[in-house]
């Protein structure tokens, strides 16, 4: 469980918010539906106020749909669950990889399990006494990141929120430096899936290795890069999965 709290200048006088971030699950041959609930139960215990998935639902085409809602349903029953789509659950990107043409079925797999995609869209909310502002971005790799649809407009119509972002990549932190935001949630690393002694985490596929995982301040803002739940092709060294609960002060 890796855990964080997340200081924002704004939030004096509230109580703490705990989010649950959960990513890249990968179900696949791999990476078991079991394994992927075993996560999301030890995520649960924390007893979240919100519940943010960013994407990598699974690997290459999957045939387990019926029971994979299953094990997502339990989430929607503990907290309100947002997500995000990442470079594997369906277009561009991934039909070149044994993949899917699109992502509809991840979305219908989302849907199915009462969890809200925000895709190049935004929703406001009021959890816990914060109201909050939830912005999800398409998949950077599918070439379906759209920001300025994706951000309420005008912008000061969520001045008065705390704006967080879903974006699978990282990578697009500079695509969205230009907006206003708190808060963004990223995965697709895998916290470079083999951290290898004294070269660190060479295969991680970013572009900016000094955001490969964990907390960092940017900007005058914070961003959260969780190593995920899952992997590809069974691997991981010196890199744990992790459950990652933030708690906004």
């Amino acid at each position: 469980m890796g855990r964080h709290e997340v200081k924002l200048s704004q939030s004096a006088g509230r109580a703490p918010l705990k989010i649950l971030q959960l990513s890249d699950f990968h179900a696949s041959p791999v990476v078991s539906l079991s394994f992927i609930s075993k996560a999301i139960r030890l995520g649960l215990e924390e007893k979240p106020d919100l519940i943010c998935l960013t994407g990598d639902f699974i690997t290459h085409k999957f045939d387990g749909f019926a029971e994979y809602k299953k094990v997502l349903q339990p989430l929607a029953e503990s907290a309100p669950v947002f997500a995000c789509l990442g470079n594997h659950d369906g277009g561009l990107w991934a039909a070149r990889r044994r993949g899917y043409a699109d992502t509809g079925l991840v979305r219908d797999l989302l849907e199915a399990s009462n969890v809200k995609l925000l895709h190049n869209t935004a929703q406001t909310a009021s959890i816990n006494g914060w109201n909050l502002t939830l912005v999800g971005l398409g998949d950077l790799w599918a070439k379906e990141i759209q920001p300025l649809n994706a951000f309420p407009q005008p912008p000061s119509a969520a001045a008065a929120a705390t704006t967080l972002v879903l974006s699978h990549n990282p990578d697009t932190k500079e695509q969205l430096q230009e907006f206003a935001w708190d808060l963004m949630l990223c995965g697709h690393t895998h916290g470079g899936q083999l951290k290898l002694p004294f070269l660190g985490t060479p295969f991680a596929p970013v572009e900016d290795m000094g955001f490969v995982e964990g907390l960092h301040h940017w900007d005058g803002r914070w961003i959260h890069i969780t190593r995920g739940v899952g992997n590809l092709h069974g691997v991981r060294f010196n890199c744990p999965p992790e459950v990652s609960l933030l708690t906004l002060v």
